[in-house]
């Protein structure tokens, strides 16, 4: 059999009949909120730190 021939022989069956029982769900999880945190950094030191990374030092 040469390469990509096709034989119906080697092919398998897959059950794909999923439980949701099981399954995870998405809306499971959600958290409706806000977060606020404190860095102690000004916003200019924060422009600064930036800039300083797209230059590369």
């Amino acid at each position: 059999m040469g390469f990509g021939s096709y034989d119906e022989s080697e092919q398998q069956e897959v059950d794909a009949d999923f439980d949701d029982d099981n399954a995870v769900q998405s809306s499971e999880n959600s958290h409706d909120g806000e977060i606020e945190f404190e860095n102690g950094a000004s916003s200019d030191e924060l422009l600064d730190r930036l800039q300083e990374i797209k230059d590369g030092t």
